[in-house]
Order: structure tokens, then sequence, then C-alpha cells
């Protein structure tokens, strides 16, 4: 009994499909809308979404508290795969976090443990939620 031949990789693929392959994302939409916020630069240029990635081009990626991440492509794949055929996909160069940084990390995620509501938010405290978000 023989086997299909295994498809070949491809030559380049979708910016927002690989961040999702290759679990640099959540969803293909989460890495579309970082793509549209400029959070994303490929080779040094702001890229957009639709941009083709192949192996060898290196990627910033802006996280949350200013953090970047900084990875080379070492794969492409346009379809899901296991999580860690994913992480063969990219070599990540990104520094360690400082052990300030770590502390910064888990005194704010106690902070927000702390000060959430004990019940929904009211309309005013959505709106207030809302407008503070938008200033982010």
């Amino acid at each position: 009994m023989s086997h299909p031949p295994a498809p070949a990789s491809p030559a380049s693929v979708r910016l927002d499909i690989w961040l999702d392959v290759s679990c640099l994302s959540k969803t293909r939409s989460e890495a579309q809308r970082a793509c549209k916020m400029g959070r994303v630069t490929v080779n040094g240029t702001v890229a957009k979404a639709h941009r083709d990635l192949r192996i060898g081009d290196t990627l910033i990626i802006a996280r949350p508290l200013g953090r970047k991440q900084t990875v080379v492509v070492r794969g492409l794949a346009d379809h899901h795969v296991a999580k860690a055929e994913a992480r063969a996909l990219y070599e990540d160069l990104t520094p360690a976090p400082t052990p300030e940084e770590v502390e910064l990390r888990r005194a704010e995620r106690v902070f927000r443990a702390v000060s959430l509501p004990a019940s929904r938010p009211d309309k005013r405290q959505r709106r207030a939620i809302r407008d503070t978000k938008r200033e982010w």
C-alpha cells in the first residue's frame, strides 16, 4: 500500500495565514488586525496581512506592555500543523525578559485580579471601560 507523496512546502505564504499556523497569533483574524494596526513588520517595513512571506524573512511583532517579539521564518505552511511542528516554522530571537519586566507583569496580573468588580459593570462603567480601551 503506497501513500500519496507529502505536499511540497509552498514557496511563499500570506503573512496572516502564517502567523495563525505558526501559533504566533490565536486566530487569523487577530493576525489580520495586528497587521492592519501596524504591529507587524517584515524585514524592517510595516506589513499588510496579504504580504507573502518567504523563508529567511525577519518579523518583529509588537506585543502588549511594549514588548517586541523578533522571529525569523524557518519554514512555511499554509494549513494547520501540530503545535510542535508549528514551533519549527520559526526561530525566536527575542531576548528573555528582565527580572524587572517579570515582576511588572506579575504585579499587573495581581492588580487586575484584585480590581475586578464583584458584579457586572453598569452602563456608565461599560462606557468608561470602552473609552479607556480607545485611548490605549
